[in-house]
């Protein structure tokens, strides 16, 4: 270290031999002046101590090591370009200028950039800040969302060259062919947790029906390498934009076995990037194959309805005689008597015959003329009935014929007429639920009635104080109207308000 100097201009002399002294001031800003010109870039390694986050936005803090302390800050400006966040107890190593606290006589380092002096303490800030976002809630599996079972676009921010962006495309476009889009971003470095940052919020800040269309789930990718290497992804302010994400988030940084930050705020964590391919999408065989399942099921649904159907059909038509049976009686009777007819006409000719020929013999030839004409013109006028129902006993037979015929027909006109009255029977009870007037009240509506139960239907009808009813779904609570047409409700004191009953606002 070299020798200081003050560079302030000594003052002349006194007479008397006595130098001019220095003010207090004029002496702290000299020194001020040495060391800032003297030592305008230095880089320290020490552990933090006393750090203080102002309200401000200044970084107070010390360095220290085994035997000497330096008091620095960070100005509001540089801490979000800091590499890690200054804690109690990280060793670091610092790069700025010295300078001095005129007010206090202190001199102290302006910290410019800042970086974890190795891998160990690199780890041990990250399980210090993942004990800390894990006691905010951003690790709860709760706040996790479900991925969409078929995206139409996918959102992949990762690096436009390399193997991982391959190997995705290729096993979206095997399973599910669709929309990907591609955020290219660098993912090792010093700008890679802010650019992963922007790709993240610009998916999001996507609208529907936009030329860039929004996803429906995002990738964030990455091949596998060193701690270093990925430690952009266990940068906090990353882990903060995919919680307030509003699209569903899968991690897929490194090989199976490295793990980031990323990966316990993410709503889903791939081992490998073909994995989160494999998680974000279906394969399109199987639905094709769910889909003819549910077909064929759809199928047999179907059909089981439509015979349980025609089962309640038979069972309701056995209930009803058939045609058959109530006719075949009567055509019994009509063939026992069909029957007897040829005999019963002949036996009565016959007999008609006798007591024409008793009768006959009392009397003369004379007397026998008339009567015998009479007679005669009786047997004629029988023949001729005798041969017409000769006649219509093969057309009845023939009648007798088709009645199986009409009783099919009389079987399916009553089938016909059950299905229509089935049909009309359930539009008629939809009809009838439509129309119900207790069907509002379970919407949230209410009737009004006056105190001998008749329905208020316009509101001019009802005066102030004028006492109603209020039907509701479940009950009935009683009210007074207050105010008239057009005007407010009279003021009540603050203690005698009530709050509204929640569901239910003021009526009137």
């Amino acid at each position: 270290m070299s020798d200081v100097e003050i560079t302030a201009d000594p003052p002349p002399p006194v007479p008397g031999g006595n130098a001019e002294p220095y003010s207090v001031s004029e002496l702290a800003f000299a020194l001020k002046r040495t060391l800032e010109t003297t030592y305008g870039f230095v880089r320290l390694r020490g552990e933090l101590s006393k750090v203080t986050h102002h309200a401000s936005g200044h970084v107070y803090l010390t360095l220290k090591d085994d035997k000497a302390a330096i008091d620095g800050v960070v100005w509001k400006g540089q801490v979000r370009a800091l590499q890690c966040r200054p804690e109690q107890g990280l060793e670091v190593i610092v790069t700025g200028r010295i300078t001095t606290y005129p007010a206090s006589s202190k001199y102290q380092i302006v910290v410019e950039s800042m970086e974890p002096a190795g891998v160990g303490a690199l780890l041990a800030q990250l399980e210090r800040l993942k004990a800390r976002l894990a006691e905010e809630g951003l690790f709860d599996t709760a706040r996790k969302r479900p991925l969409p079972a078929m995206p139409t676009v996918i959102g992949v921010v990762t690096s436009p060259t390399g193997a991982v962006i391959r190997d995705i495309l290729h096993r979206i476009r095997d399973r599910w062919p669709c929309h990907v889009v591609v955020w290219p971003v660098v993912v090792q470095g010093e700008v890679a947790a802010a650019q992963v940052i922007r790709a993240i919020q610009g998916f999001n800040a996507l609208g529907p029906g936009g030329p860039v269309p929004r996803p429906d789930v995002l990738i964030v990718a990455r091949g596998g390498g060193s701690v270093e290497d990925l430690w952009p992804f266990n940068d906090e302010a990353l882990a903060r934009t995919v919680v307030a994400s509003a699209i569903p988030l899968i991690s897929a940084v490194g090989h199976e076995t490295d793990t980031t930050l990323i990966d316990f705020v993410s709503d889903r964590r791939a081992p490998t990037p073909t994995a989160a391919a494999e998680m974000a999408t279906p394969v399109l065989a199987e639905l094709k194959a769910a889909l003819a399942d549910q077909q064929r099921r759809l199928i047999q649904c179907g059909g089981r309805m439509l015979e349980e159907r025609r089962n309640r059909l038979n069972a309701a038509a056995r209930g009803l005689p058939r045609p058959a049976d109530v006719l075949a009686l009567a055509s019994q009777r009509f063939d026992i008597v069909a029957g007897r007819l040829t005999a019963a006409l002949s036996r009565n000719t016959e007999v008609h015959a006798q007591a024409f020929t008793r009768t006959s013999a009392r009397f003369g030839p004379g007397l026998l003329e008339r009567p015998r004409l009479l007679k005669a013109q009786r047997l004629a006028d029988l023949s001729r009935r005798f041969a017409l129902a000769a006649r219509r006993g093969p057309e009845r037979a023939a009648e007798n014929a088709r009645l199986p015929v009409l009783g099919q027909r009389l079987t399916n006109a009553i089938a016909r007429n059950l299905r229509s009255a089935q049909d009309r029977l359930g539009h008629l009870d939809k009809l009838r639920l439509s129309l119900d007037p207790n069907r509002p009240l379970a919407l949230g509506f209410a009737l009004v009635h006056r105190p001998d139960g008749s329905i208020v239907r316009r509101g001019g009808e009802l005066k102030a104080g004028d006492p109603v009813a209020l039907q509701f779904a479940d009950a009935r609570r009683d009210a007074v109207i207050e105010g008239g047409m057009g005007g407010e409700a009279p003021a009540r004191s603050r203690s005698a308000t009530k709050p509204p009953a929640a569901g239910q606002g003021d009526l009137f």
